[in-house]
C-alpha cells in the first residue's frame, strides 16, 4: 500500500528540547483527507509533533519513576528513508540514549492523534521495560544452550556456530509477544496519562495485518492487543 509524501524532510525530533505552538484542535481530531483523496501533509505534520510534545514528558516521567538510574531523555525522530511501510521502532544509541522513530508511512497511515500518542506510548514502554537488554540476554541463552548441545553431541565446529545462531534467533523471540503485551498495556497508560484515548488509538490494530498465534511469532493476535488495551484502560 502506498501513502504520500509528507513534507518533514527536515522534521527530526529531539523530544522535549523542541518548541512548537500547538495547533488549537482537540487530541483525537483526524488529519483530514486533501481535496484530491489524498492527506493533508501539513496537518499530518502537525498532529505528530503535537503528539510528540504531549507525550514524551509523561513518557519520561513514566521512565523516571520505574527505572531511577535508566537514560530516560527519549529522543524521537522521524524515518524519512524513502519506501519505508508504516512503521515505529524503538532503539538505543551507542550512548544508550533511547531512540524512538516513525517513518513517514505511518505517520501519513495514522487516522488520529491518538493513534499516534498510543503507539508512542508502546514503544516508550518497550524502553521502559527494558525489554533490549531482555531480549538479548534470552538470546545469548538460546545461543548457548543449542550450541553446547551440539557441541557435547558431537557436532563439529560449523555445526556449533549455525547452532548458535539458531538458539539465538529462538531465545531472542522467547518472550517477544510477552513483551509486546506488556507494552500495550503500559503505552495504554501513557497515552491515557497524556490525554489520549488509548481505546480509540488501539484501533490501528484493526488496519494491520494479523499475525495470528504462529509458533515463535514475533507479535501476539491483534485481538489479544485490542483486549489488553481495553482491560487497561477500564482500570484506570
Amino acid at each position: 500500500m502506498k501513502f504520500p509524501a509528507i513534507a518533514l524532510a527536515a522534521l527530526s525530533l529531539l523530544a522535549g528540547c523542541v518548541e512548537v505552538s500547538e495547533p488549537q484542535q482537540p487530541p483525537s481530531q483526524p488529519a483530514p483527507a486533501t481535496t484530491s483523496g489524498g492527506f493533508d501533509a501539513n496537518r499530518a505534520a502537525r498532529n505528530f509533533v503535537t503528539v510528540v510534545n504531549r507525550v514524551e514528558p509523561v513518557a519520561e516521567s513514566e521512565c523516571r519513576a520505574r527505572l531511577p538510574r535508566a537514560n530516560c531523555d527519549f529522543l524521537i525522530v522521524v524515518d524519512d528513508r524513502r519506501g519505508q511501510p508504516p512503521n515505529a521502532y524503538q532503539t538505543e544509541d551507542r550512548s544508550g540514549r533511547p531512540v524512538i522513530a516513525f517513518t513517514l508511512a505511518l505517520i501519513a497511515d495514522a487516522r488520529n492523534q491518538d493513534e499516534l500518542a498510543f503507539i508512542l506510548g508502546h514503544e516508550a514502554a518497550h524502553h521502559i521495560k527494558e525489554h533490549i537488554p531482555r531480549t538479548r540476554e534470552s538470546a545469548t541463552f538460546g545461543a548457548v544452550l543449542l550450541g553446547t548441545l551440539v557441541g557435547v553431541g558431537g557436532g563439529g565446529d560449523a555445526a556449533v556456530e549455525a547452532a548458535s545462531r539458531v538458539g539465538a534467533g529462538i531465545g531472542a523471540r522467547r518472550f517477544s509477544k510477552e513483551f509486546e503485551l506488556e507494552a500495550d498495556a503500559l503505552g495504554t497508560i501513557i497515552a491515557k496519562r497524556a490525554g489520549y484515548d488509548p481505546v480509540r488509538g488501539a484501533a490501528f490494530f484493526n488496519r494491520i495485518p494479523d499475525p495470528g498465534d504462529a509458533f515463535l511469532g514475533s507479535h501476539p493476535p491483534n485481538a489479544s492487543r485490542i483486549e489488553t488495551v481495553r482491560r487497561t484502560a477500564a482500570g484506570l
